[in-house]
Parts: C-alpha cells; structure tokens; sequence
C-alpha cells in the first residue's frame, strides 16, 4: 500500500500536538502487540493488579493513561505488557483503587471516614485527572474548615556509619582493595493524624507494601552512594536511596537535615507546632528526634 507523505510545507506539519509525559514503566521482555478496544488490560501498580478495559483508562483523554492508551496511537515499545501481559506502573497501589473506580464511576466515591484524601490527590496529580482533582478540591470544600482535632507527630532519624572494602580495577590485571564509609539511615514517623500520615507518605514515595506497615507510623531506611562506591558494589549491598517530591521535582534526601527539613515542612502544613527537640534544641535539622503537637 502507497502511503501519502505531507510536503513540510503543508498544513498537516502545524497540527502536531504534544502529549503528556509517560510515566516511568519498565521495558517488556519481547515485543507485544497493543491491546484492542472491549477486550480486558490489566495493569500491575506496585504490586497490586487491576482489570479494566480501554474504554476506562481513556475516559478523560487530556490524563497521562488518556495518553498512554489512546485509541488509533501506536503503543511505544516501553509501554508493551510484561511478562504474563501486564502493564507495569509504580505507583501506590492502594491509591490506584480510587483512581480506577473514578475512571469507571466518573465521580468520588470514597470509604466513609477516608484519611488519605492527600496521598489520592498526588496520585491523581501525578496522573494528570484534572476532574478528580475538581472533585478533591469540592470534597474538602464541602467538609468546611474545621478546627484541627489534637494530634501528636514524632519522627526518630538514626545515622549509622559502615565501612565497606571492595575491589577497584586499575588495570587490565591489576586490582586494588579500597574502603569507603557509607552512612546507613534509618528513621520511623508517628502521627495520629491520617491526613498528616497520608502526606507524609506521598512526601517520601512510599508506595508500596514494602516499605509502608500500615497503622499510624511507617520507617524508612536509605543509604546514599559516595562517589567512591562505583554502582554494581552499590547494588550488591543491597542498598537504596531516598527520594522526595513530586514528579518532575524529585530530590534525593542525602542526611539527617533533608530529612527533618522534609518532616518539618509537612507538619507545618497541617498545623502542628514543634513541641521538642532531642538531644539539643538549638541545632534543629542535625537532631535525632522531633515531636510535634496539635491542639
């Protein structure tokens, strides 16, 4: 078949379109056709899989899964289904229940006294369903501004430094044993608060089961590379980063004082005041223990 190719100079150059941003899917092992409209997709979001169809992930073309699977757009080799056809996402899992049901319900139908309205509007920022967003912002609207009920928030950072010896190559045969400290944190937040707790959770990432326990507290443990560290030594200790942010403005959390500043800043938010400092209040960000107090 003969296929018609535009001169540069016509009109069908100055109709393209930019689509949003994919989010970051793994690469599938071998190539796989896309999928047809009415037939079932299922999607893996970190960890957790949903069934669906295409007609309800492209129900608001303008979001990032309208752009992903819209109809008549060939799918890009990064958004083929992994092995056993899913497509793979990772993002909350949990969160992505709602985010579904309001892709096939088109309204908010929320468990009643949800405390993670924060976590879902991340979510739903983060997959650009500017409805849902609409729906949020009515949601919080209609329950007022009530007075904060009393919460407390304590959030514990330790930092612990290791030696790690690994083999530098320095050349063709020649080997040479080098050492170089890594810092290992590890820190736990308690909030009473759900809200403040859902927040605190989109803040740093935590997205899976892994990682969040569920109840009002959850932990952390990261480990920065030093530069010395090449990336396979850093691997094979099993070691990970902290990130935080939204998409397109994540930061990596390097120690102690990124950490609190990161705490800090969403405690304020959600009208905690800072109640004590351990072990010296004059030197905030460099403390081992934060506790905050809503009254």
């Amino acid at each position: 078949m003969t296929q018609f190719c535009p001169h540069p100079g016509s009109s069908a150059f100055s109709s393209l379109s930019v689509s949003p941003v994919l989010p970051k899917i793994s690469p599938p092992p071998v190539p796989s056709s896309p999928p047809s409209f009415g037939g079932p997709v299922t999607l893996n979001v970190g960890g957790t899989l949903y069934s669906t169809t295409l007609e309800t992930l492209t129900r608001f073309p303008d979001s990032m899964l309208g752009a992903m699977f819209r109809a008549g757009t060939p799918i890009a080799p990064n958004l083929n289904p992994q092995g056993g056809g899913h497509y793979f996402i990772d993002r909350d899992g949990k969160a992505f229940r709602h985010i579904l049901n309001f892709l096939r319900l088109g309204r908010l139908d929320l468990p009643r006294g949800y405390g993670e309205t924060a976590l879902l509007r991340a979510e739903a920022d983060f997959y650009q369903i500017q409805p849902l967003l609409d729906a949020l912002r009515e949601l919080e609207a209609s329950r007022g501004a009530p007075v904060p009920t009393a919460a407390l928030l304590h959030a514990d950072v330790d930092a612990s430094p290791r030696l790690v010896h690994f083999s530098a190559r320095q050349g063709p045969h020649h080997y040479e044993l080098s050492s170089v400290q890594v810092d290992t944190f590890r820190a736990n937040i308690f909030c009473t608060d759900p809200e403040c707790l859902g927040a605190m959770r989109a803040r740093f990432g935590v997205a899976s089961e892994d990682r969040a326990e569920g109840g009002p507290h959850f932990r952390l443990e990261w480990a920065p590379c030093p530069a010395e560290l090449p990336e396979v030594e850093y691997r094979r200790l099993g070691l990970q980063p902290l990130w935080t942010g939204g998409p397109g403005e994540l930061r990596e959390v390097v120690g102690t004082p990124g950490f609190l500043e990161e705490v800090l800043r969403v405690a304020l938010e959600h009208g905690f005041r800072l109640d004590s400092v351990f072990p010296d209040p004059e030197d905030l960000l460099n403390s081992r223990s934060l506790r905050f107090v809503r009254h």
